[in-house]
């Protein structure tokens, strides 16, 4: 397979001024100027409630399992649409069953949405949520494998730690949970539409994103695929339009017991959100025409560079193999960050803090002026 070309910079399809250096994806991705005018399109449309018919309440949600399933490789049925990691993960939690004594795994410092869900069904049966520590060698992948064994119920790990991008192999943990009867839970909030995922290879029971960030999408909409074995479970709410015969608007007072295809019973309540759904589709779409191999080609060498900058200041960074190719965190000195973070935004240049990692993650957009600006104040202020 020829390896995929770098995109050239991307900016103009995004509403960022010239003096902004934005390397901060990982928080929220600025948006593109197709999304901004699909949700103007889509909140003038809502005004005009008579132009929506019964068939729009489907039409848009569907076309978003669709790309979702070519994003990762999965089946378009395989796809539910949420709100939040957090549904996602209560999904998760709630058809997964637990045994007394069992363990569920998850990273030190994880994200709180693949945390919480967790904890009450735990109690509920006697399991325990079991931390695997930050490993000193920046590990994570052999960190998880020494831990997984017989009493591994479930893995809830992401695709890279979302405060520095230190990566997990999901093919090997995935292989590793399948052999001592654990599912896999994961959360590629911050990896999909940057970084390959394939459903094929993982083989995760669970999988979950935002759609706020890598997949340049708006706030409160995300996907969540479920595999085939778990797609007969219950869902966290009774929706109308999880039900089968639901497109027949005439007939939803004839209840019934029966759920639609596939993971759709899993959707939020009021999934057809007629300003979201038109928006996540216009990212989705330029994602796709990109094409995700192209976008983490063009994002790798900015990350590298990036990389190359802190440590010839003396900042450290994880070794390049065992980092997401698209963010990373700098270790600064103790109690620096604060202040830095400060000194950054008042040169327009924007990174997270997290934890007490400088969590920089460039895109598409960006370029070589941003970074440039990004080692001069790194460089003053060290």
């Amino acid at each position: 397979m020829t390896p995929a070309s770098a995109l050239p910079s991307q900016r103009e399809l995004f509403d960022i001024p010239a003096e902004v250096a934005y390397l901060n994806c990982s928080y929220l991705a600025p948006q593109l100027r197709s999304v901004t005018d699909a949700g103007r399109e889509a909140v003038g449309r809502k005004a005009a409630p008579w132009t929506i018919a019964a068939d729009d309440f489907f039409a848009g949600t569907e076309a978003l399992r669709t790309l979702l399933a070519r994003l990762t490789g999965g089946d378009a049925d395989g796809v539910a649409i949420i709100p939040s990691v957090s549904y996602g993960a209560g999904i998760a939690a709630a058809n997964l069953k637990l045994g007394a004594g069992q363990e569920v795994l998850v990273l030190e410092d994880e994200f709180p949405s693949n945390r919480y869900p967790w904890g009450p069904p735990t109690a509920a049966a006697g399991a325990r949520i079991v931390t695997v520590p930050r490993p000193a060698d920046h590990d994570w992948t052999a960190a998880l494998l020494e831990r997984i064994g017989e009493a591994t119920a479930v893995v809830a790990v992401p695709n890279c730690h979302w405060t520095d991008g230190g990566l997990v192999d999901l093919v090997r943990v995935g292989e590793a949970a399948r052999a001592s009867g654990a599912a896999l839970v994961v959360d590629v909030s911050q990896s999909l539409g940057a970084r390959p995922v394939d459903v094929a290879a993982v083989q995760p029971d669970v999988l979950m994103a935002v759609g706020y960030k890598w997949l340049l999408g708006p706030y409160s909409l995300g996907y969540c695929w479920i595999a085939p074995q778990h797609r007969g479970g219950l869902p966290l709410e009774q929706t109308w339009i999880g039900r089968a015969g639901s497109e027949d608007f005439t007939g939803l007072v004839g209840y019934t017991d029966e759920y639609r295809p596939g993971a759709r019973r899993f959707d939020v309540g009021e999934t057809s959100n007629f300003v979201l759904v038109p928006m996540a589709l216009a990212a989705l779409e330029q994602l796709l025409a990109w094409g995700v191999d192209a976008v983490a080609a063009t994002i790798a060498p900015l990350v590298a560079r990036i990389a190359a900058d802190a440590e010839a200041l003396g900042v450290p960074v994880a070794p390049a193999h065992l980092r997401a190719g698209h963010m990373l965190g700098l270790r600064l000195p103790e109690g620096a960050g604060p202040a830095m973070t400060e000194a950054l935004a008042a040169e327009r240049v924007y990174v997270s803090l997290r934890g007490d990692s400088l969590r920089v993650s460039p895109n598409v957009y960006n370029t070589a002026e941003d970074l440039d600006r990004l080692r001069s104040v790194l460089a003053a202020h060290l």
